[in-house]
């Protein structure tokens, strides 16, 4: 028991990273990822080994990640104006909604992927987005959930949510282009 507690323990710091990304919001992060470590530990005898350690502790922080994006979508109506998020992404096209300039080609991606620095780089971006823009694409990309179940988390109609995925997308490539891909 003292071993696994300890071995379990030992991924916390990777955890909150994780719950951070997903929720941007410190508090909610660390309440994630206790009950997750809470949860580990009762469950113990049903880890048994049969998988890597983190990737059974991320599976069920995914869980927890999922419960607080609902407690706080209940306890918090979306206040904020959706259109406002736009006009920071107008610069990026032309009147004919082409890019006003087309990002480079990536010399490497495979290679760049591989790089520390990258998720670094990718962590910085994803802070940089707006909260609920970044919350439908860590949903969609990180938990792996379909567009019907975010749209119902979120309290988002469909129009909606298509659109704060695209402009999480352009958001990043063009953060991305400057802070990570730009540099090499």
């Amino acid at each position: 028991m003292a071993e696994f507690r300890t071995r379990v323990e030992g991924e916390r710091a990777y955890l909150l990273r994780y719950a951070s990304l997903q929720l941007r919001d410190r508090a909610s992060a660390e309440d994630a990822v206790q009950e997750t470590l809470v949860a580990a530990l009762a469950g113990e005898k049903g880890f048994a080994g049969r998988s890597n350690l983190r990737t059974w502790l991320t599976g069920i922080l995914k869980h927890k990640i999922v419960d607080a994006i609902r407690r706080n979508s209940r306890e918090a109506a979306f206040a904020r104006d959706p259109a406002a998020d736009l006009d920071d992404l107008d610069p990026l096209f032309a009147a004919d909604g082409h890019w006003a300039e087309p990002p480079s080609a990536w010399s490497n991606p495979d290679a760049s992927l591989e790089q520390k620095q990258f998720f670094a780089a990718l962590e910085r971006c994803l802070a940089g987005l707006p909260a609920k823009t970044a919350q439908a694409f860590m949903m969609r990309e990180h938990l792996g959930l379909d567009a019907s179940e975010i749209c119902k988390e979120l309290g988002l109609t469909s129009t909606h949510y298509w659109v704060l995925l695209y402009r999480a997308r352009v958001a990043l490539r063009e953060c991305l282009q400057a802070n990570w891909f730009g540099k090499q």
